[in-house]
């Protein structure tokens, strides 16, 4: 059989469901493969940051990778920043990347790279193929790879001679990796720090914000009479009425030292100590407090949700104090015009139950997201590499990996303009995505970080480098010409209604906020 299609059945028999793709031509085999097994969805983005952005939202909803079919090394290129994220994400991937044929290498033709090094830079694990024969054995590796709990980037490079070539192999079906053990002695020690100390925090985050374990954290906490906090960017937190809160860390450092002031312990469950997102003259880089006691009594490695339940088995939590439970009053306004003061409370409050939110808000966030606490219960998806231009992607895979339920993302102007062609796909699938841009026509963060950075003495040629207002981009325009209805909305009662309209329809729309 062709090496492309057994390559395919290899896959298939493993649990592949979906392929984004931006193909080229030394992919062409590997496509007629994928038009051979109607059991695989193919689907396209027009933009490599849209493909790896989309597996991402894709394995965080649905619990397992996609396959991303990327050409040569422009194409993995392109598709680096969304890997990037899906990494620290430590989301299941991957890449299946085609090279030029092995006897063309030599030769140096115009989209010639050094494939193998960008693909070490941007996965965990890399594999080439040789010959036809061992290609369907590497996807079979790679798919165990990428599925090494709790997810991995597992990348193979395919050159074109061996998907093309004829081969009687058919790798085998891999077993999906459990998580490592945790030992009890530190679960012991774990228990008698939170018992012991007068002001401790216990944090949790990876994949230990689900609603099983936030509900074990909360006892923990009311027994313990502790703190909690996840990190500020996460890849998966259950939200809403009647979920216990678990509140991120501030994003400015000095806010986060503020935050975490006084703490004399913390113990640490699925991450690990919080640091700066950029070092700042003056400014801690560390951030948890001198002199605390440090527990990480679960890597994201390890088994956080035994952890958890053995924790509170010591404690003996069956409640959950008022403090960690939202207040579940969401005060909508009826009219006015639209600004920071009233967006927050009409967005959480016309939020169906179980909506996904995908978020890359940036400082428009800051008016939305603490009122989301006490929506409907919903999942929230971050931006957890800090490379922006995954929201609108990551919206797109989310909604394919959960097709039963709708999904908002929160997007700021300047981002979203880094992988806007995800819209075309959203249309082309579509896709019950509301995608809410806020424009506030500028990269607002970068204002806030050259004052932050001590960068004095800059006038209206720095300032036109954070600028998007010449020309102004028109978002309804921009959505409308990829098939994505648009609107715009400057009063309460213009949000409300478009919202609403977004939210029942079945295809994917665009709401552009000004702010």
């Amino acid at each position: 059989m062709n090496s492309a299609d057994a390559l395919l059945k290899t896959l298939i028999a493993n649990g592949l469901e979906v392929v984004f793709a931006n193909p080229g031509t030394s992919e062409m085999h590997l496509v007629a493969a994928i038009d051979h097994h109607p059991e695989v969805r193919p689907i396209l983005g027009l933009f490599e940051g849209v493909v790896t952005g989309a597996a991402d939202g894709y394995a965080r909803m649905s619990g397992k990778a996609a396959a991303n079919l990327l050409h040569l090394g422009p194409g993995l290129g392109n598709g680096f920043a969304n890997i990037h994220n899906a990494k620290k994400a430590r989301t299941p991937m991957l890449n299946i990347v085609g090279d030029h044929a092995t006897y063309h290498l030599q030769y140096d033709a115009p989209l010639t790279s050094d494939l193998d090094g960008l693909a070490k830079a941007s996965s965990d694990w890399v594999g080439r193929s040789l010959s036809p024969d061992d290609l369907s054995s590497i996807g079979s590796q790679a798919w165990s790879e990428a599925h090494k709990y709790p997810g991995q980037i597992a990348t193979m490079l395919v050159p074109a001679d061996c998907a093309w070539g004829e081969t009687d192999n058919l790798g085998p079906v891999v077993k999906k990796s459990d998580p490592l053990k945790v030992d009890d002695k530190e679960i012991d020690e774990a228990f008698k720090v939170l018992s012991s100390s007068t002001n401790a925090m216990l944090f949790i985050g990876g994949d230990f914000l689900d609603e099983e374990s936030v509900t074990l954290a909360g006892k923990i906490a009311t027994s313990a009479n502790c703190r909690l906090a996840t990190d500020t960017f996460v890849k998966r937190h259950r939200r809403g009425r009647g979920i216990t809160k678990v509140e991120p860390i501030p994003y400015f450092a000095e806010m986060a030292e503020e935050h975490l002031k006084g703490i004399d312990a913390i113990v640490f469950i699925g991450t690990k100590p919080p640091v700066s997102f950029f070092a700042y003259p003056g400014k801690k880089s560390y951030l948890s407090p001198e002199g605390a006691q440090l527990i990480e009594l679960a890597s994201p490695f390890q088994d956080g949700k035994y952890a958890l339940s053995a924790l509170n088995d010591l404690f003996g939590g069956t409640k959950i104090d008022d403090q960690f439970t939202p207040d579940e009053e969401i005060n909508v306004p009826t009219s006015g015009e639209l600004g920071p003061e009233n967006i927050g409370p009409i967005f959480a409050g016309l939020l169906p139950e179980e909506t996904i939110v995908c978020d890359e808000a940036a400082t428009s966030g800051f008016f939305v997201t603490p009122h989301a606490w006490n929506a409907k219960p919903l999942d929230w998806l971050a931006l957890t590499g800090g490379s922006i231009g995954q929201g609108l992607p990551l919206a797109t895979g989310a909604a394919i990996g959960a097709p039963d339920r709708p999904v908002v993302c929160l997007h700021g102007d300047g981002g979203a303009m880094y992988t806007v062609q995800a819209l075309w796909t959203q249309a082309r699938e579509s896709l019950n995505v509301t995608n809410i841009i806020f424009s506030n026509r500028s990269y607002a963060i970068l204002k806030v970080e050259l004052d932050r950075v001590g960068a004095l003495g800059t006038g209206d040629r720095a300032a036109s480098m954070f600028s998007l207002d010449d020309p102004a981009i028109s978002w309804p325009s921009l959505a409308q010409s990829l098939g994505v209805d648009g609107y715009t909305a400057a009063t309460v009662e213009e949000f409300k209604k478009a919202l609403s309209s977004s939210l029942a329809s079945e295809g994917p729309s665009l709401i552009e906020v000004t702010i």
